[in-house]
């Protein structure tokens, strides 16, 4: 996914990758939208609450979330670009 949003490739935007905010760590940020994007594997199994928790926090700090599954991410990256597209234009 980071080869798909680096370098402004997508959509001219800036992205981060492993992005620390607040106490936390997200996958991907993007600060003109204050987009987290989270790509969750097997170990987000077992941590929902602690997901669910730290994602509170990072929103009630005005960062907005987007979440994939890593499957989906590996097995269908054009659908899952085509979501993030889809928000960005609704949300920007």
């Amino acid at each position: 996914m980071w080869k798909e949003l680096k370098s402004r490739k997508f959509l001219g935007l800036d992205f981060d990758r492993q992005k620390p905010l607040d106490n936390f760590i997200v996958d991907f940020y993007c600060k003109a939208l204050m987009l987290a994007i989270e790509v969750d594997g097997d170990s987000h199994d077992y941590a929902y609450e602690i997901d669910r928790a730290r994602q509170e926090r990072l929103k009630s700090l005005g960062v907005r979330f987007l979440r994939f599954d890593d499957t989906e991410v590996k097995r269908n990256i054009s659908n899952v670009l085509r979501e993030i597209e889809a928000w960005v234009l609704e949300n920007s």
